[in-house]
């Protein structure tokens, strides 16, 4: 008999119909959402000109000698305290506001007693959620008075959806100051290692070139402030290497004087590094050969201090005589510059995981 009324379906009808339903909606959540970052993601051009900010009066001559310092500040929020979920560690948002602002203090008094003439700054954050929002770049530059400066992005996502809690927000890059006037200023951008989607929330990552006249002369000192690849499978580190090379032979058939520096999450080929080996599911820096450079380059780095530490597990109360430690942070320097001496501050990784790398050059007469 036709009672007017459907066919009523089973439980288990509704129950795949519920699921279904469920998965097609997650499946419309997760295409939107990664197209927004689709869209929104950061795409800077292979070369774009930086505007130097503040002033500097200091002239560049032949027979100077300056200081020359680098320092990955960690973002202000990577202190003795913490570890980072990336080095195996569990932390993700590691610090909190008040600790980044001490942290932050902590560097700046360091920089201020060296007092270097060029200083190259990685992992400065402007507005990112892992450093709670603080503007890093202008924190320095208002205490850094008397250089010109530049800031060159190389980390921009609108939200890095993982781990759990995610990283958030990132907004961040090289800070280069010079107390000697900067007349040219130019972000390369070097070749990213990630396909989509990984690539729409990781670093894209540069060259911060600089031009430093020198008085009485055609020639130029140019300054490179880098932080090459740390996470990638060795394609990345090779390829960003490949290029950096090309460009300090670009400019030592130029005549001119060189100098880069930073973070290579590289150790050159000579270097010793027997005081620090790679423990068991650490994470290996790669290498950088230093023949491939040429007999033209002078490679530093200071074998007697470790440049950095792993966040596998924070520092403060560890067993520091087995602790996992690199040599990563160091300078290539054109040979027409007299390296008269550099050093790796001892800082104990208190207020980030590298300590700074300082060196005296001295510039000689024709």
């Amino acid at each position: 008999m036709n009672t007017g009324f459907g066919k009523r379906r089973s439980p288990a009808r509704k129950v795949f119909s519920v699921i279904l339903t469920v998965i097609i909606v997650l499946i419309i959540i997760a295409a939107a959402f990664f197209g927004i970052l689709t869209i929104a993601e950061y795409r800077p051009a292979s070369s774009e000109a930086l505007i130097p900010e503040g002033t500097s009066s200091a002239a560049l001559s032949a027979g100077s000698t300056f200081t020359v310092m680098t320092w990955n500040i960690g973002y202000g929020a990577l202190d003795e305290t913490t570890d980072f979920f990336m080095d195996g560690g569990s932390m993700v948002l590691t610090a909190s506001e008040e600790q980044i602002h001490q942290n932050l203090d902590g560097m700046l008094k360091e920089i201020q007693e060296v007092n270097p003439d060029i200083l190259l700054l990685q992992e400065v954050d402007r507005d990112s959620s892992r450093s709670r929002h603080i503007d890093e770049k202008a924190f320095f530059q208002s205490a850094l008075t008397n250089h010109q400066s530049t800031y060159a992005l190389n980390y921009k996502a609108a939200f890095v959806p993982y781990p759990l809690p995610p990283l958030g927000k990132v907004d961040a890059g090289l800070l280069t100051f010079s107390r000697y006037p900067l007349v040219s200023s130019t972000r390369i951008q070097l070749p990213v290692p990630f396909s989509w989607p990984l690539r729409i929330v990781n670093l894209k990552r540069c060259l911060d070139i600089e031009r430093i006249p020198v008085d009485n002369s055609d020639k130029e000192l140019v300054l490179m402030n880098l932080h090459l690849e740390a996470y990638d499978s060795g394609e990345g580190k090779l390829a960003q290497t490949n290029m950096l090379r090309e460009y300090l032979q670009a400019e030592q058939e130029k005549g001119n004087f060189v100098i880069a520096g930073g973070d290579f999450n590289q150790i050159f080929s000579h270097i010793d590094s027997s005081a620090y080996p790679v423990l068991a599911d650490r994470w290996q820096p790669g290498q950088i050969d230093a023949d491939d450079l040429g007999p033209n380059w002078q490679c530093i780095m200071d074998p007697s201090v470790p440049s950095c530490r792993s966040l596998d597990q924070p520092y403060a109360g560890a067993d520091h005589e087995n602790f996992q430690y690199y040599l990563i942070d160091g300078f290539i320097v054109s040979d027409n510059l007299v390296v008269k001496g550099f050093h790796t501050a001892d800082l104990q990784f208190a207020n980030s995981d590298h300590n700074p790398l300082i060196m005296e050059v001295f510039l000689p007469e024709d």
